[in-house]
């Protein structure tokens, strides 16, 4: 997500075990005197998420999602069928999938139909019969009617967002239930699937490479494959008029290009550096994490944001240079490394905006140096309401605030000072590799630049993360 979000303006199981984290029953023992038995039990209904208590769910690790279903921007009636294959992390006799969006009129697990109840955002199966631990199940789930926005405890909206010409669809941090049966947190990331059929005329764009197109009575299905882990809030499969543009980078990466007609000349500049930036970004994060690249430019101004989507950043207005650059290096920071909670949202916006910054600089605007003390950033006094929130805990309402992304940066361009240059760029390299298509925690970005650097950084980090106020030696 980019900085235009300033909101206000415009698992697997293994990370499961953090302070403050609602633990999932562990794996089935033994029934008593019945050495070898399962033990059935229901999956956690939450990950323990304190920005979000009802998000994600345990019991099971989600493989593939498959999405199947036609979508129509006069009536905005969606008919689908979600097939979604899991494998049971403990013996199961109930588990959960996140799920606001249109009335279900079928769920089968194994293709058995199975009972089910709905309590706000939780859909509530249970299976018969009962997963054990490591089987594989799938679960289809049959549904219509008119998904919708989800709104953000900072006025900002999500989800599927109705556009003028189709749907401006995202999910950061909770959207992707309103039109997706899912286990919709971070540290949960499977391939998708996205089979879309819209009116003839209008283009369908999600994540990952295009397998076919095919048009027939009125009607064109696209079908779009994401073939590495994504995490549900960075899905998409976006509906409009646009302009497709399909090309290759420098390095051989594909590259597909969807604009609103209405946004191609104001936007021409920032896509035109799509190449430039991914060759400059691997140059300095390692090599770029996914098959394909690209970006969404589509007009849905009520949105007033751009969002960091896997494979294809998507814009809800003009793309700038500036938002662009913070785009793509997401795909490193936050794609393919994502936050293992939300409270760790610096790491995913600090180093973007850090990247956009190192971005300018090299395209011969102003150098992170300038940036960091700018009036924007360091140069801010000390009394600010700034400095006054925690950037290692923003909370739900600051999450997409100032203070992640600027904060943030700075925090990274200070370590990049005490470590050295060199120690610094393999820290960023080593954070990528080491935790590609996978999830972590600011703690875990401590104990590598400890190890990196081979510095004690207690106080650095103490002063930047964990304290309120300006900090003014570290």
């Amino acid at each position: 997500m980019t900085i235009p979000r300033l909101r206000g303006a415009a698992l697997a199981t293994a990370g499961l075990l953090a302070a403050g984290a609602l633990v999932a029953p562990g794996p089935a023992s033994a029934a008593p005197g019945n050495p070898g038995a399962p033990r059935f039990s229901p999956g956690a209904p939450s990950i323990g998420d304190l920005y979000f208590p009802d998000q994600g769910n345990g019991g099971y690790d989600v493989q593939h999602y498959d999405l199947d279903f036609s979508y129509d921007p006069a009536t905005r009636f969606m008919d689908a069928t979600a097939t979604i294959t899991a494998r049971a992390t403990q013996d199961l006799d109930q588990f959960n999938l996140d799920f606001r969006g249109p009335e279900i009129s079928s769920l089968t697990v194994n293709g058995k139909k199975n009972d089910f109840t709905r309590d706000g955002q939780e859909l509530i199966v249970t299976p018969r019969p009962k997963p054990k631990t490591g089987q594989m199940f799938t679960v289809v789930v049959k549904y219509a009617g008119i998904p919708g926005p989800v709104t953000d405890p900072d006025g900002s909206i999500e989800g599927w967002i109705p556009t003028d010409d189709g749907a401006f669809v995202v999910g950061e941090p909770q959207g992707t239930p309103a039109w997706l049966p899912s286990n919709d947190t971070p540290t949960d990331k499977a391939t998708f699937r996205f089979t879309a059929k819209v009116p003839e005329g209008l283009t369908a764009v999600g994540n990952g490479q295009l397998l076919s197109q095919q048009t027939t009575d009125g009607w064109t299905t696209y079908v779009w494959d994401n073939t590495e882990p994504m995490a549900t809030y960075l899905a998409t499969i976006t509906i409009g008029r646009f302009v497709v543009t399909e090309s290759v980078t420098p390095s051989g990466v594909p590259s597909y290009v969807a604009i609103d007609p209405r946004l191609v000349t104001g936007s021409a500049n920032a896509v035109s550096q799509i190449p430039k930036m991914m060759e400059f970004f691997t140059g300095l994060f390692g090599p770029y994490p996914f098959a394909s690249t690209g970006a969404i430019v589509d007009y849905a101004p009520q949105v007033g944001y751009a969002l960091e989507t896997q494979t294809k950043p998507i814009f809800s207005n003009t793309a700038s240079v500036g938002t662009m650059a913070h785009e793509i290096a997401h795909q490193w920071y936050g794609n393919s490394v994502s936050p293992e909670r939300w409270k760790d949202i610096w790491l995913n916006e600090g180093f973007a905006t850090y990247g956009q910054w190192m971005y300018t600089e090299y395209n011969g605007g102003a150098t992170v140096q300038a940036t960091f003390n700018s009036s924007s950033n360091y140069g801010r006094a000390a009394s600010s309401s700034f400095w006054q929130i925690v950037l290692a805990d923003p909370g739900p309402m600051d999450m997409f605030s100032s203070i992640p992304y600027n904060r943030g940066a700075m925090t990274l361009h200070a370590l990049r000072g005490k470590v050295g240059e060199e120690t610094f760029l393999r820290i960023l390299r080593q954070w990528a590799e080491i935790h590609k298509y996978s999830h972590a925690a600011t703690t875990d970005f401590i104990g590598l630049a400890e190890r990196e650097s081979g510095q004690d950084l207690t106080a650095f980090f103490d002063v930047w993360l964990f304290q309120k106020g300006k900090p003014t030696s570290w």
